[in-house]
């Protein structure tokens, strides 16, 4: 194979590492892949120039410095590529300030290149010294450098110490061949060409370098994944957290409107019990035969009254047939002065209501209301077009004012409330006293 044969193959071997990196760079948007690829253009550049146009295109001043300055472009370019994907300045401190110098070094000494091949009298011995001066000191400073890198002890270092091993290796080959077969004229097979050893140096860099971004960017994409799987952990413990104490709070609101609830309920048992106690005295004064009957009447109504005690909602149906219990013990004390009516649609049964609703009602109407057999008390329990329940009176209030501490339909609002239902609707019109009360469920 031909020196100009290979440099083809070397060309396309760099073009296609450095399109990839373009991709990674366009997909990433990271300065490490920006920098790399600016790596790679300068030594396409450098050999572009000084192998392949330099004798039909250049003056020899020109060639002089294009072999002695170009590679230098290159190596500022690699300082900074170090510090982004090793950190340097974070990592290495002390040794990312004496990049500095050095790069500040090789400006003075791409300077002075200048000098001597464009504005001072042509020295072959002091260009020649200088260039070699330089590339030895560059290789020094490669040695260092890479013992520094390897300190790190990551792959990512590791990976990029082993690069710039190659180039180091490569470069004091090439130069070492050049003193040993000087081949100006790049003929012969490619191996007897110095810069062939260097262009295999840093296709070696260059896969070394591709190898550790690749680790490098994977590593990112696993820690990124890491990070977004915690996160997303985190999340769940403290929506899991939340729905807990949500659901203690809610328990909590449930046991007090319980407990409330319970309280209500505990308001109406001695109230129903001494109205009930009230009516069995009057009666057994004057029928000690209707007065056994209520009291039969009365067992059976508070024993619904008692398991009412464990219960916040009863069916309609339960409710109504403690109801009609309940009538009948006030019916056997008022008789026909106490007319009942019930008109309740049968579907509507299984709905739900407060314990003790109805009697609370009854027993306010039959309170506050006349019922003689010439003015009797009509109540009607029915149920309206938008399945709600209603408890209708006629008003014919009594002339005296019976005390009341007002428990009765204070005691339903705050049932309905405390449930989080509708509220009540109580009004009076036409002669009407009517409460409508919502069916839950």
């Amino acid at each position: 194979m031909t020196f100009q044969l290979w440099g083809a193959v070397f060309t396309g071997m760099v073009l296609s590492i450095m399109l990839l990196n373009v991709v990674q760079w366009s997909t990433y948007r990271d300065r490490s892949y920006g920098l790399y690829t600016l790596y790679m253009l300068a030594w396409l550049f450098y050999f572009g120039l000084r192998v392949y146009a330099f004798r039909d295109w250049f003056s020899p001043e020109t060639n002089r410095f294009v072999r002695a300055a170009a590679p230098m472009g290159a190596y500022y370019v690699y300082f900074d590529f170090a510090d982004a994907i090793l950190d340097l300045r974070r990592h290495l401190p002390r040794f990312y300030r004496q990049l500095q110098v050095v790069k500040l070094g090789i400006a003075t000494y791409v300077a002075l290149q200048f000098g001597l091949c464009y504005w001072l009298p042509w020295s072959p011995s002091l260009y020649e010294t200088s260039f070699i001066t330089m590339r030895l000191a560059m290789a020094v400073l490669g040695v260092y450098g890479i013992r520094q890198m390897v300190q790190l002890g990551d792959v990512v270092s590791r990976a990029y110490a082993t690069g710039t091993g190659f180039l180091l290796a490569g470069g004091l080959t090439a130069m070492f061949m050049s003193f040993a077969w000087p081949n100006e004229n790049w003929e012969g097979p490619f191996w007897r060409v110095s810069l062939t050893y260097m262009q295999a140096g840093i296709i070696a860099e260059l896969v070394c370098f591709s190898l550790g971004l690749s680790y490098r960017q994977r590593r990112a994409a696993v820690r990124a994944a890491t990070i977004e799987q915690e996160l997303k952990h985190e999340r769940e413990k403290h929506h899991r957290a939340q729905l807990e104490a949500e659901l203690t709070l809610r328990r909590m609101e449930q046991e007090k409107v319980e407990v409330q609830i319970r309280g209500l309920q505990a308001q109406v048992n001695p109230h129903f019990l001494f109205n009930s106690l009230n009516s069995l005295s009057a009666l057994i004064e004057d029928d000690t035969e209707r007065a056994g009957l209520f009291l039969d009447e009365l067992s059976s109504v508070y024993r619904y009254l008692l398991r009412s005690n464990d219960q916040i909602l009863t069916s309609l149906a339960a409710e109504l047939a403690f109801s009609r219990s309940y009538c009948h013990l006030l019916q056997t004390r008022h008789g026909s002065a106490l007319r009942v009516e019930w008109q309740v649609d049968t579907p509507l049964l299984t709905r739900q209501i407060p314990p003790l609703t109805l009697q609370l009602l009854l027993e306010n109407a039959v309170k506050h209301n006349i019922a003689l057999p010439d003015q009797p008390l009509h109540i009607a329990i029915t149920t309206d077009d938008q399945e709600r329940l209603q408890v209708r009176n006629n008003v014919q209030r009594k002339s005296v004012r019976v005390a009341s501490p007002g428990l009765g339909l204070a005691n339903i609002l705050s049932k309905y409330q405390m449930l989080n239902q509708p509220v009540p609707t109580i009004r009076e019109d036409a002669g009407q006293f009517v409460v409508t009360l919502p069916l839950v469920g």
